[in-house]
């Protein structure tokens, strides 16, 4: 059996199954400035990679926040990797109060080097990113969805050179957090999950 449902005619669950279906996903933990130095930190749910050369990443925002009206202001944001000793503070900074989420949080935060939003100190991994594209997201009916997708060139990166394995990055080592589908799911990954396969030629 097959359980068929039409989105816009609602899915008969009890939780929406989308993003529990597609998961689990990484996390853009997002760092900005406003134009008068404001700092904010907010997770987002719907991020990732999206291209090699230049390296590229994107956010969806569901409506618009500060973090893409930060975004749109500066031009720049920094994405944080969180790992799983940084998965509670990271859901502290989540909180819609008009804050400072880096003090709100007790996240130590530092300084970019090729632009001025602040990263997560504490954090193994962190893209420095230029935005090329906020873009409001739109349905098959050509009306706008009250999305906002914003993409950044990644201009800079720092890593925590523990994670390098013979210049690899070990991924498990940094004990990353996926987002899951519901309100409380969160995954982390482990090595005895690993396959490894090569493309055809």
């Amino acid at each position: 059996m097959t359980h068929f449902y039409r989105p816009s005619e609602g899915h008969r669950l009890p939780h929406d199954p989308f993003n529990a279906i597609v998961a689990p996903r990484p996390i853009g933990w997002i760092g900005t400035l406003d134009a008068e130095g404001r700092r904010n930190l907010a997770p987002y749910s719907f991020f990732n990679a999206l291209n090699y050369s230049p390296p590229l990443v994107g956010f969806s925002s569901n409506s618009w926040k500060d973090t893409v009206a930060n975004c749109r202001e500066t031009g720049e944001f920094t994405w944080n990797l969180v790992t799983r000793s940084l998965a509670e503070a990271m859901n502290a900074s989540s909180t819609t109060a008009d804050v400072d989420e880096f003090s709100a949080a007790e996240i130590e935060a530092a300084e970019s080097v090729e632009i001025s939003a602040p990263r997560v100190a504490s954090s193994p991994a962190t893209f420095e990113c230029r935005v090329t594209q906020i873009i409001e997201l739109r349905t098959t009916d050509g009306e706008n969805s009250g999305s906002w997708f914003t993409v950044g060139e990644v201009v800079g990166v720092h890593l925590d050179e523990s994670l390098l394995v013979d210049g690899t990055v070990d991924t498990v080592a940094a004990e990353p957090v996926l987002r899951g589908g519901g309100p409380t799911a969160y995954f982390g990954i482990s090595s005895d999950q690993r396959f490894d396969m090569r493309r055809p030629g």
